[in-house]
């Protein structure tokens, strides 16, 4: 699940793309621009929205650097995006907390980047499995020190106001865990699918040697046989000379050699089946992820669906508010026009009294 860990409010530029010199602003006024760290997928981003525009989505990575170009001014490139993000702050401070959280974000990015690779070279590598032949999961996530700052020291007021209508922004925010929960599941099929493709090519590998152990084991077996053969002849040949003695003692000891190697080439072969079976069981989690991912773009449409029905219904709401206003106002016109029309006549009766008395 992703959740902001630090957040302030800065005017938002983005690179000219044709001149790769000018910066183009993406904001008319300071917006809010957060960090969020999804602890499913282990990551960290950089969002910012402009209403319901997503401004900045920004995925942090060991390689990336922000520069301060001047007192108040930052930037960074992002190659994902293809593009390069510049942040004007209000004060210098606010400039140098949102580039110390950047540095601290990137350096925990890089550790949660090496510990992955390190779990997924240990759950793919043979050599290194635990006692018990189950693969180390190769996604270890690192949740990080939660904070609740506000970069700008501005106290926001969060009340909800009652007479304000629900606009699409409200509906867009629940709309935008859409998109990263497929790319967290995408993510983790294709993490599968590395490991399906590294799994059967280590199978493909054991089955050949499997079919060599084989070979060799009948071949032993046969040796045994024939040793055995060899020794009941000599003792029936002999007269149980201290040579033949000696010879039966190290066919003896190579029998024993050989029926070693028998077992140890078992325990391999069950080594293999468990491994057999533990690609199954990835494969079974391939296929629910892939079930989870068709389910959460179901999810997705229907969310458009209904964010589209919430804006048409405000859309309709504020032309009915429109055209009641209109209303009242023709109906105060009218309203005073009446008001002015009886004082004129209760002037008029005052009058006419007065000249009757």
């Amino acid at each position: 699940m992703e959740q902001p860990i630090y957040s302030t409010r800065a005017h938002v530029f983005q690179i000219d793309p044709n001149t790769k010199k000018n910066w183009l602003p993406t904001s008319k006024h300071a917006v809010t621009v957060s960090y969020f760290y999804d602890s499913t997928r282990n990551v960290y981003r950089i969002i910012s929205l402009d209403g319901t525009k997503a401004i900045i989505n920004s995925t942090i990575s060991p390689n990336m650097t922000f520069t301060k170009t001047s007192q108040k001014f930052g930037q960074w490139a992002d190659s994902r995006a293809n593009t390069v993000y510049g942040l004007g702050f209000s004060t210098e401070h606010h400039l140098a907390k949102f580039a110390e959280k950047f540095a601290e974000y990137k350096e925990a990015a890089r550790l949660a980047k090496e510990k992955s690779q390190e779990k997924m070279e240990m759950a793919t590598s043979p050599s290194q499995e635990s006692p018990g032949g189950e693969l180390s999961s190769p996604l270890t996530p690192v949740t990080p020190p939660m904070e609740n700052i506000n970069g700008t020291d501005e106290i926001c007021d969060t009340t909800p106001n009652s007479d304000a209508l629900p606009g699409p922004a409200q509906n867009a925010l629940a709309f935008a865990h859409s998109p990263a929960m497929t790319k967290h599941w995408e993510a983790e099929l294709e993490a599968l699918k590395g490991n399906n493709a590294k799994l059967t090519a280590a199978l493909l590998e054991s089955t050949a040697n499997v079919k060599q152990w084989k070979q060799q084991l009948a071949a032993y077996q046969e040796e045994a046989e024939r040793l055995h053969k060899r020794v009941t002849e000599l003792e029936c040949q002999s007269n149980q000379t201290p040579v033949i003695k000696s010879q039966k003692t190290e066919l003896n000891q190579t029998i024993e050699e050989l029926e070693t190697t028998l077992r140890d080439k078992e325990e391999e072969m069950e080594k293999l089946k468990e491994e057999l079976e533990n690609m199954n069981d990835l494969m079974e989690q391939k296929d629910t992820l892939t079930q989870k991912l068709e389910e959460t773009e179901l999810r997705g449409r229907v969310l458009e669906e209904q964010l589209a029905g919430a804006e048409q219904r405000l859309e309709e709401n504020q032309e009915e508010q429109e055209n009641f206003r209109k209303s009242l106002r023709t109906l105060l016109e009218l309203l005073d026009g009446k008001i002015f029309e009886l004082t004129e006549l209760r002037d008029t009766l005052a009058r006419l009294i007065e000249e009757a008395s």
